[in-house]
């Protein structure tokens, strides 16, 4: 385990190395000392880091200086990316030592080699594909070629869902190394290959919860693990332990069963060709007929069909329910369904197995593929109808595609099963719940939490206004009140705004009133791309850009383009959350306190951790709901943001942005 004093000695290296030598932060260094102290103890650790902290740094020596191997686990790829791109490398350099570390992420994020030759080979698996997608297709071959990591994440261009999904695999139905003709080639393998030998493996938090609740470890063994961003952690863990049926599922499983049957119908053409040849006679011998090549067991096409009905015929069941817990006992209708689907799927994966792994041309990986989806997929119809009392089914999506999920109800014996008994385990975000330990199963006593702060001085730099005197938010008046605030506060901060709207239909009537009242330029989330969006409203020093809950987290913009950000209303979780209400009825009357009050303080602080990037950053976070001034949690909210100094008065916020704005 890392000594304390070396662990102090490699941070203050480690900044030093930084362009113009870094800058000392006593957050930083107190959360360094946390990680190396609880790697040593082996208690688990919990840390509220705020903005500016430099908290990737401070986790990443003791790692690098502990006993590995270890795991830090992101909750998005792009931070992912950065760790292993950038900091990892220079803290290396930094510390002149030999660090092996590698990035992992789920198969379908890796071109897989199989596909490619198989779509390469055979132009009927391009019957069901879109000229487009076809023409990106061709553009993935060639970048195939050049690439050393087959991740998507290093292409130049965003390939459309259906171009992707044509080329990769997920861990379900992708029958291993051993077993595939590409194995030697695999670009996932190679990933896998390389995570076994390293020091410190970063993963995205998804792919670290599917190992969790795998089988089969997906994950080389590790002492310590790091889930940066763990506000998140909570909902990954309910996906990642629970299942989602879709309609899309079959259609999936229907187009591999007609691939097996056109290939192994090939198969056979060459074959019956070959018999037909006059075949030489041999040396000193009689002449015979060529040697007949195997004949594939050809699948019915029949099987292909009935498993997409009965695909359409879940979605159909499942429609009128959208939204809405599914009750115990299921419907007899949706019983009904379930059984039909699983035993078609498990006629058509009888009739896929009877052909031969070895059978000619690429029969048998497509064949292997198809069988191993077909099981996964009874195995989720098995546990959809038996699903348990300490779970939840509900129905979610679109009316085009609705899924049937399950979900955990309590997350805490899971984790204590797979995870707390077994690794050390550091939980860090900027905005941490305030019961995130209790609500991860984390006992008083097996962990500490500590909170670190933030380096910036936002007594000097911030100000909070709270709209008091606004109508309550279910009121009639209520919307064109906001605007007449909006309006007024993106007047004096000319323009530099980030609102935030809890709903699509909030933000598109806001666009639609103040497009015409202001002269400033206002993008909408619905415009462009997010990528784009966020350039254009860095560029554009007087833009505003509205936008909905995606972009509450994840979006820096450092400097004067953002002086103003603004929340329309407190951000609390659906009340018709089928997973939320049930985790509110085992609550009972705290659910309040313990479920949607502690969601709403960590996106509100989510929102306005947007404001403030960099030490030199000015600016005013407007809440314009009442509540957040009058309310009796409303100090629950307060004490979860930075330490803004606070106004309920509009003319001192306006007072503020048009000082910023002037440069003053």
């Amino acid at each position: 385990m890392p000594e304390i004093a070396a662990v102090e000695e490699a941070l203050e290296a480690a900044v030093s190395a930084l362009e113009d030598g870094g800058e000392r932060r006593p957050g930083q260094r107190e959360m360094c000392e946390a990680v190396a102290e609880a790697m040593d103890s082996g208690r688990h650790l919990v840390v509220a880091a705020g903005t500016g902290t430099g908290k990737s740094l401070a986790y990443l020596v003791p790692l690098v200086m502990g006993e590995g191997p270890s795991v830090v686990a992101t909750a998005t790829k792009t931070l992912q990316d950065q760790l292993v791109e950038k900091d990892l490398p220079q803290l290396a350099d930094a510390l002149g030592l030999p660090v092996r570390f590698a990035v992992l992420k789920g198969r379908s994020n890796y071109l897989c080699v199989q596909r490619l030759k198989e779509h390469t080979e055979d132009d009927q698996l391009s019957l069901d594909i879109a000229e487009g997608s076809k023409a990106e297709i061709s553009r993935l071959a060639a970048w195939a070629g050049q690439t050393d990591t087959g991740d998507r994440a290093e292409l130049d261009f965003e390939p459309s869902h259906a171009a992707w999904d044509a080329l990769s695999v997920s861990g379900r139905e992708c029958p291993g190394a051993q077993r595939c003709p590409s194995g030697s080639t695999c670009f996932a393998e190679k990933a896998r290959n390389n995570a076994n030998t390293a020091d410190i493996v970063v993963v995205n938090t998804h792919l670290y919860c599917l190992h969790l609740f795998s089988e089969t470890p997906l994950l080389p063994e590790h002492n310590t693990v790091v889930v940066d961003e763990a506000h998140g952690l909570e909902d990954i863990v309910s996906d990642t332990a629970g299942l989602s049926l879709t309609g899309g599922r079959f259609d999936e499983l229907a187009r591999s069963i007609r691939s097996v049957v056109a290939q192994s119908a090939a198969a056979d053409e060459v074959a019956d060709a070959g018999a037909r040849l006059p075949a030489a006679p041999p040396p000193g011998g009689r002449s015979g007929g060529a040697p007949r090549a195997p004949r594939a067991v050809v699948p019915q096409r029949a099987a292909a069909d009935e498993v997409a009905d009965a695909g359409l015929r879940l979605r159909e069941a499942l429609a009128p329910f959208r939204d809405k817990p599914l009750p115990a006992p299921l419907p007899e209708e949706l019983q009904d369904v379930a059984v039909l689907a699983r035993g078609r799927v498990e006629q058509a994966a009888g009739e896929l197995r009877a052909v031969p792994d070895d059978a000619p041309g690429d029969v048998g990986p497509r064949k292997l593929r198809a069988v191993l989806a077909a099981g996964a997929l009874m195995e989720d119809l098995a546990r959809a109808v038996e699903s348990q009392a300490t779970e939840v089914a509900w129905v979610s999506g679109p009316e085009s595609s609705p899924a049937w999920r399950i979900a955990p109800i309590q997350l805490g014996e899971l984790l204590s099963e797979r995870l707390w008994e077994h690794t050390t385990a550091v939980l860090t975000s900027a905005t941490i719940p305030m019961n995130l330990g209790e609500i991860l199963g984390l006992a008083p006593d097996d962990h500490d939490a500590i909170n670190v702060g933030s380096p910036f001085d936002y007594e000097a730099n911030t100000l909070l206004y709270c709209a008091k005197h606004l109508p309550d938010p279910r009121s009639p008046g209520y919307e064109s009140a906001i605007h007449e605030e909006l309006a007024a506060l993106i007047t004096a901060a000319g323009g530099r705004t980030l609102a935030l709207f809890t709903s699509y239909r909030a933000l598109d009537r806001a666009v639609e009133v103040l497009r015409e009242e202001l002269d400033f330029p206002i993008y909408s989330q619905r415009d462009l791309p997010k990528a784009e969006l966020l350039r254009r409203f860095a560029a554009e020093v007087e833009s505003c850009l509205f936008a909905t809950m995606s972009m509450w987290q994840g979006v820096d913009i450092p400097g004067e383009a953002l002086s103003l950000v603004a929340i329309d209303r407190l951000p609390f979780p659906r009340p018709d959350d089928p997973l939320l209400e049930a985790r509110r009825e085992r609550y009972g009357r705290n659910a309040f306190r313990l479920i949607d009050l502690p969601r709403a303080a960590t996106r509100l602080a989510q929102g306005a951790g947007r404001l403030i990037r960099r030490t030199t950053d000015r600016g005013v976070v407007a809440v314009l709901d009442p509540r957040m001034a009058t309310a009796g949690y409303r100090w629950e909210l307060v004490n979860a943001l930075p330490p803004f100094p606070r106004t309920a008065e509009r003319d001192q916020a306006e007072t503020m942005l048009r000082m910023i704005r002037d440069g003053a």
